[in-house]
């Protein structure tokens, strides 16, 4: 592994850490799809996105939505992380009138583009936004992560035929697909078959990654953002609850709390993954 990709690796395990320290002992919280998303994150805030956490309106910035906006510690451990907030911000999340609620608010949290949370509607968020850039010349890339259990709303496909009518390559899709949904394996529920197909058939350029390989996500952005014409989406295979055994591929974890032992276990896990991580 090279050592940019062993630096983005380490992200996605320290954005993990902070997920598990903000929730807590406890309190429920959204493990799970927050996990699985997280290296995914650490590549688009840590290498890909242009941004200036010291100047979080900056005109020229690209554009990031957390569409399933359930899984907002992820996004808010990142914020913290590259510099938006305090790190020490983080424990407080969900606190009564504190800036990191549950799901993510663009007039609460230095660095949110937009509330997002009722599901479906990132996509049209980020058309939106692409539009603008366009017609005021603004060269801003717009990324938006979507579940695949999101993928069950009529407004994401919706959306999905705009952005290929307007032929938005100013805009990418990233799938977290890991297979579970709130209460169970998606393909029981609402069995969304083959995305990338759909994805294809509704004229985006489509990659399929292992999103928790950081060189796969960085070379797929690379590809995305030098698309022209269209816009992209990465369906990236991904593992719900990443990183912590006991939750791998666990529904009761989508939202859920941990026990103290369950917590230490949590953190001691990830910690051997960053002490693995840190060895050349």
């Amino acid at each position: 592994m090279s050592p940019l990709h062993r630096n983005l690796a380490r992200k996605g395990c320290e954005l993990r850490r902070l997920v598990v320290e903000a929730i807590g002992i406890g309190h429920r919280g959204h493990f799970g799809c927050a996990l699985s998303a997280a290296d995914l994150v650490a590549c688009l805030y840590f290498h890909t996105l242009r941004h200036q956490p010291q100047e979080p309106r900056w005109p020229e910035r690209d554009r990031f939505l957390l569409s399933k906006g359930h899984a907002a510690p992820v996004q808010y451990a990142a914020l913290a992380l590259a510099g938006y907030f305090p790190l020490a911000d983080l424990p407080k999340l969900k606190d009564l009138g504190f800036h990191l609620q549950g799901h993510p608010d663009t007039l609460r949290t230095p660095g949110v583009e937009a509330n997002t949370g009722a599901l479906g509607q990132g996509l049209s968020l980020a058309n939106g936004m692409a539009i603008a850039a366009r017609h005021d010349g603004r060269p801003s890339r717009h990324y938006v992560i979507i579940g695949d259990g999101e993928l069950g709303e009529g407004q994401i496909w919706e959306a999905a035929m705009f952005s290929a009518a307007r032929r938005l390559d100013n805009v990418c899709a990233l799938i977290d697909r890991n297979n579970i949904q709130a209460t169970g394996p998606i393909c029981d529920r609402m069995d969304i078959g083959a995305v990338a197909d759909k994805w294809r058939a509704f004229g985006w350029h489509t990659l399929e990654i292992d999103g928790h390989d950081p060189a796969a996500i960085v070379a797929a952005l690379a590809e995305a953002a030098a698309t022209a014409g269209r816009p992209t989406v990465l369906v990236a295979r991904t593992v719900k609850g990443k990183g912590v055994s006991f939750a791998e591929n666990t529904a009761a974890f989508h939202n859920n709390e941990f026990t103290a032992e369950q917590y230490r276990t949590a953190l001691a896990e990830l910690d051997r993954t960053l002490v693995a991580l840190s060895s050349p």
